[in-house]
């Protein structure tokens, strides 16, 4: 049985690159607690290099969300993104070092807060 696994790329491929800048945002924060997630549950299961692994991916997305930041025209409100970014990448560094699943259990909860809210924008609602 042959399947068209080109195909499955090339639309996976499609539906990040013809996304709008807010559904990306939301991707990526989706992305970010599904691998803290991954990171939780190999600390939990004593699995040192998968809990570096799915750290580091998560710190990826963090450093990516922080990178997307306009702090020249965003204000108040991207200082404060920028410096939430800063301490939830310290708090990963902390999990990973540490082995502390507790943890990531904040990164998570700091991550779904700012995807909720960002979600909130999206259906016409306003930060503040």
């Amino acid at each position: 049985m042959a399947t068209n696994f080109g195909g499955y790329q090339a639309y996976q491929k499609n539906k990040y690159q013809t996304a709008s800048p807010h559904k990306l945002t939301l991707m990526l924060y989706n992305g970010a607690i599904q691998f803290a997630g991954k990171a939780k549950e190999a600390i939990l299961q004593q699995d040192i290099q998968q809990t570096n692994t799915w750290v580091q991916k998560t710190q990826d997305i963090v450093y990516e969300l922080m990178s997307s930041l306009n702090l020249k025209e965003g204000g108040e409100i991207a200082k404060n993104l920028k410096n939430l970014y800063s301490y939830v990448v310290d708090q990963l560094i902390q999990a990973n070092i540490k082995k502390q699943p507790e943890l990531i259990d904040e990164v998570v909860h700091i991550l779904s807060e700012l995807k909720s809210a960002w979600e909130s924008i999206g259906k016409g609602g306003t930060l503040g």
